[in-house]
């Protein structure tokens, strides 16, 4: 009986973790919907005092996500004013929800990666992650920048690719 042979651990391919460019954040939401006066808008002075009164110390080493869950208008300033009483104490701050905020970080990863460590190498992307929703837009933002420099690029598992890009 021959012996089994893992041919992926043996292959030159590099699997390209997304859900690895970007750490995992403990992250704070901040519905601004809460604070809507009879559901419909923000009243500067109303909204000024609860912002006061927020404990922002809950936010100490964690990263904000504010939004409105509510069909309201929500003017500028009503941002700014989170934005800045959060500034002492979160590590980030994003407009929208955990996970468009997450998609958020990892195009914005994909586009900070160096990738001349690709050079003429065998590359997939790995399709699954640690349950992080990574986007269309990291995954088109990463195609596009290695497609110059990588000998072939590939999306899924290493065991099971869909050919994405392949130099001829």
């Amino acid at each position: 009986m021959q012996p089994l042979v893992n041919r992926v651990v043996n292959s030159k391919l590099i699997t390209l973790k997304l859900d690895e460019l970007v750490p995992v954040v403990e992250t704070v939401t901040f519905d601004l919907a809460d604070y809507l006066w009879q559901g419909l808008a923000l009243k500067e002075k109303d909204f000024r005092a609860a912002i006061k009164a927020y404990d922002w110390s809950l936010l100490s080493g964690k990263r904000l996500c504010m939004f409105c869950s509510a069909d309201a208008i929500i003017p500028q300033w009503a941002y700014m004013l989170v934005g800045s009483a959060a500034a002492p104490f979160a590590t980030a701050i994003n407009i929208g929800t955990p996970n468009e905020a997450d998609q958020a970080a990892f195009a914005a990863a994909a586009q900070k990666l160096d990738v001349s460590h690709y050079t003429d190498q065998m590359v997939v992307l790995k399709g699954c992650t640690d349950g992080r929703m990574v986007g269309p837009q990291a995954y088109a933002t990463l195609a596009y920048r290695l497609s110059p420099v990588v000998k072939s690029l590939m999306y899924g598992e290493p065991c099971s690719t869909v050919p994405i890009y392949k130099r001829r």
